[in-house]
This record gives C-alpha cells, structure tokens and sequence, in this order.
C-alpha cells in the first residue's frame, strides 16, 4: 500500500495516522509513504492529481487506486479485498490489458 500525501494537506494529515495504525496491525503487509512535494516525479508517474491518494499493489501488481482519505474500516477491508484475490486471474487480465496497449508483457509475467 502507497499513501501519496503532502505536509500542508489536512486530509493527508488525518488519514496518516490511520494508514499508520493499519500498517502496525499488519506487519506481513508492505506500507509506504510518498511525499508528493519532495517526490514530484514519482507522484507524477503514478498519476497523482489529488492527495491523499492510496495505490495498492500486490505481486507486482497495482490492484487499487483511489484519491481521498479513507476510514480505518475501509482501509482495512481494501486489505483484506487485496489478500483475498485470485492472483491468476489478476495476472491473467493484467497481461491481457498490458497486450491490448500494446505493451510488453515479459516482465508482468515473470513477477
């Protein structure tokens, strides 16, 4: 989980303790913060246009994105939404979504 955020943002303010807690209750999971003022081109990559904005990935693959901070509940289902998907049929559409934009799909598979 990747929780894009920025010091003079209230909502980012409010929701990072909350992604804090969530991430202390689940140590098996990988949380991460970015701070989109001193990571313009990383936020930039991502598509970030509105913080907070949470991207989830699992295998390598993003499975969720979402601007706008979240309660602790939520958060906490997106988890357990991401821990419970079929991860085949995930790679299988990912593959196909990346072949459809005409892009490579080695690396995807090899993840």
């Amino acid at each position: 989980m990747i929780d894009f955020w920025a010091a003079w943002c209230g909502p980012c303010l409010r929701f990072g303790p909350i992604f804090e807690r969530v991430a202390d209750e689940h140590p098996d999971a990988v949380f991460a913060k970015v701070d989109t003022e001193a990571e313009q081109d990383l936020a930039a990559q991502y598509g970030v246009t509105s913080i907070p904005t949470l991207v989830v990935y699992r295998d390598g693959i993003p499975v969720f994105g979402q601007p706008g901070a979240l309660p602790e509940q939520s958060l906490k289902e997106i988890l357990s939404q991401v821990r419970e998907l079929d991860m085949d049929d995930v790679r299988k559409q990912y593959e196909e979504q990346l072949r459809a934009a005409g892009r490579d799909t080695s690396a995807a598979s090899q993840t």
